[in-house]
């Protein structure tokens, strides 16, 4: 399936996961809808700090190396020569394409697929949102669901496959864009306008409201849109004509404006970052450390 799925929270929720079990992951991406294509490996962020701008590394690998010091994301379109180099220089024991179901160049030991009870009435592109058949899910190894257990039980169902796992996504209070990301205090009925350039934007609206916000108008653009001043001028307008207090975007959308002079607006841009919790916690972590533990049992090296 194209993106809007929260795959990127759902890479930073398990690098957590094996951070804390003593593993040195690293995050390979292809870097989709980069501003600036290199050649070869990019290091975006190493064991320290993060290295290059979001215009070199794509929003998703920049909120990624943001949001996860220590853990090395590399951007190339030969993913195994982005894996080879961060063995070598960063010592990482696990690898975690965030895009990678479709990567058959490249042998997975364990793979994970997030889908909506939505994703079920879905058909393939160009018509709908599918990139293939729901039929190929049957060889994931698991299936991550939003949703309710029954919700959960009927993707898993309806897909053939057995091991499922509920996804909760837990909105946080919003930081102020063009500061030091400080929080922004607003108070439940808030008039707000919604700005988002991502595959989905209705479950970032959706998410708004179930936070108490009053959305009072929707700024879509399409996904990855590398915002313009022009853009920004005009969806400020939109929300002081619509006497809204704040101009709420998606994370992702934040690693895009970034650049822009966001203190010197006339009104607050903020974003509200998501956190994702598997669940249940304790089946999720057994099973994942024990998918790594056959799979390095089972490795041949050659």
């Amino acid at each position: 399936m194209i993106g809007g799925s929260g795959k990127t929270p759902l890479v930073a929720a398990i690098v957590k996961e094996l951070v804390s079990n003593g593993e040195q992951p690293a995050i390979l991406s292809r870097g989709y809808a980069r501003k600036v294509v290199t050649e070869g490996v990019l290091v975006v962020s190493d064991l320290t700090k993060t290295i290059e701008p979001v215009e070199k590394s794509g929003d998703e690998p920049q909120m990624l190396a943001r949001n996860l010091p220590g853990v090395p994301v590399l951007v190339s379109g030969d993913r195994y020569l982005a894996g080879s180099l961060a063995e070598r220089y960063f010592g990482c024991t696990v690898h975690l394409l965030d895009d990678g179901f479709q990567h058959l160049a490249l042998h997975r030991d364990i793979e994970l697929l997030i889908v909506g009870a939505d994703d079920l009435d879905e058909v393939m592109l160009p018509t709908g949102r599918l990139r293939e058949s729901l039929k190929t899910a049957s060889v994931a190894d698991a299936v991550c669901v939003v949703g309710d257990d029954s919700t959960v039980a009927k993707v898993g169902t309806a897909l053939g496959v057995p091991q499922t796992f509920r996804l909760k996504l837990q909105p946080k209070p919003a930081r102020l864009l063009g500061t030091s990301l400080q929080p922004l205090q607003l108070s439940a009925g808030s008039r707000i306008v919604a700005l988002a350039g991502i595959a989905r934007p209705e479950r970032f609206f959706a998410s708004l409201a179930e936070f108490g916000y009053d959305v009072v108008q929707k700024k879509i653009f399409r996904d990855h849109h590398w915002y313009t001043t022009r853009d920004l001028t005009d969806v400020l307008a939109s929300a002081r004509d619509a006497n809204a207090e704040a101009v709420l975007t998606t994370e992702k959308d934040a690693m895009r404006l970034m650049s822009f002079r966001l203190r010197e607006t006339i009104l607050p841009v903020a974003y509200i970052p998501m956190e994702l919790a598997i669940e249940p916690v304790v089946e999720f972590r057994t099973w994942l450390f024990k998918r790594l533990e056959i799979a390095r049992e089972t490795t041949v090296l050659v």
